[in-house]
């Protein structure tokens, strides 16, 4: 991670998410340093449905505050060991894009951040690793057609020359590449069907606040293949992933202070997303909502009524902070019970704030047919802040 001069850390509400402290070479003006919910003037609101076009809208969109390109996914070697793995880039915007243009190189309206995390199952670790830099002098940037995101030497990028199919799908496929102390992983991803919209046609909601949204699509299925390298050993590795996008300006309302977000793949070739918006009363907030995906890929939004959430066990760690850990999930209108469990108890990353992500393995029922399946869970708002004085930071994100 890149630090120079002074620190600002910035509380950023990514897209119906919550915080996120970013360390900038300069203190930030104070609309970027307000709270949740208020979009700064000069950047584009997502107030109503947008076109959705492919390619392009892989890449990134200047005009709005916020975005990131997220990927998690479980993979198995052929020896039958797991690993689960997530990688996720952020753009935040410091300035609008229309703002004067820098007179230095060194200078930028944009900071990117990323994550990236293994869950190695057999062996019973979880590691980590964050990413932060200005998107200058080529350290990190995005760029669409073909879609190139990075910070250093992690990135997300597309074949040169992949062209949009009449329905969204990548004629080629995509590359992820991310290392951190005993971990390397480089992967290739096939799209097997078009983006889903989630929300109102793409338009998510994440209060009654007009501004509180985001644009928000997702791949639920992405065969992945490629090598794992262990402590300097190369295991090939095989799964199958999923990929979210969202970008806005706005953020949570007032209220609301974290969210439970599943992605669910079940093994009969459907898929669920859910968002559980939590209030400081702890409540659910109503605007939670999630989609559902049939195999042929036809979805269906879920409302915060249709789905119920069971948390029946907990996991603490060691500073006490206390998060849900083995949940029930039922959706009436498709007859459809889920059981999620973590596929390991601690997948905390210990970051600013503390969030807990993480693998898990799913068994389900659908009128009276059992089917298994994996997943990723993301929990956000459970441990407390730390200092504004902190010097590193970074988000949860939302679809979330």
């Amino acid at each position: 991670m890149r630090r120079s001069g002074a620190r600002a850390v910035i509380r950023l509400a990514l897209a119906g998410a919550a915080a996120c402290a970013i360390a900038s070479a300069a203190p930030l003006p104070a609309q970027l340093r307000s709270g949740a919910g208020v979009a700064p003037a000069g950047f584009a609101q997502a107030l109503a449905p947008w076109t959705f076009a492919f390619p392009r809208d892989h890449g990134p969109h200047p005009q709005f505050r916020q975005e990131w390109w997220y990927v998690s996914g479980n993979l198995d070697a052929a020896s039958g060991e797991r690993v689960g793995f997530e990688l996720t880039f952020f753009r935040f915007a410091l300035q609008p894009a229309a703002a004067p243009a820098a007179a230095s190189a060194w200078r930028t309206r944009e900071i990117y951040m990323a994550h990236f995390a293994i869950t190695d199952v057999q062996r019973r670790r979880f590691r980590f690793a964050q990413k932060l830099s200005r998107a200058a002098l080529g350290l990190a940037g995005a760029q669409a057609a073909p879609l190139h995101v990075w910070i250093d030497d992690w990135s997300l990028e597309e074949a040169a020359g992949a062209q949009g199919g009449a329905q969204g799908v990548s004629a080629a496929p995509w590359r992820l590449r991310a290392a951190q102390p005993g971990y390397e992983l480089e992967l290739t991803l096939q799209a097997q069907a078009p983006p889903v919209l989630n929300g109102e046609a793409g338009l998510s909601r994440k209060s009654g606040e007009p501004g509180d949204a985001t644009y928000y699509y997702s791949i639920p299925r992405l065969t992945v293949h490629g090598r794992l390298v262990r402590e300097g050993h190369a295991v090939g590795v095989q799964g199958l992933a999923w990929l979210d996008r969202e970008w806005g300006s706005g953020g949570l309302s007032a209220r609301e202070v974290g969210w439970d977000w599943f992605a669910l793949q079940l093994n009969d070739g459907t898929a669920l997303m859910f968002y559980a918006l939590r209030d400081r009363d702890d409540a659910r907030d109503p605007h939670s909502a999630g989609t559902w995906v049939e195999a042929a890929g036809r979805s269906r939004p879920l409302s915060n009524e249709e789905v119920s959430i069971e948390v029946t066990d907990h996991w603490s760690n060691a500073q006490g902070t206390r998060y849900p850990a083995l949940w029930r999930l039922r959706v009436p209108a498709l007859a459809l019970e889920v059981s999620v469990r973590p596929v390991l108890a601690d997948q905390e990353l210990r970051t600013t704030p503390d969030y807990w992500e993480g693998a898990v393995d799913v068994s389900a029922a659908r009128a009276g047919r059992s089917i298994a399946g994996r997943g990723y869970v993301e929990l956000v708002g459970y441990a407390p802040e730390r200092s504004r004085h902190d010097e590193t930071g970074v988000p949860g994100r939302l679809g979330r």
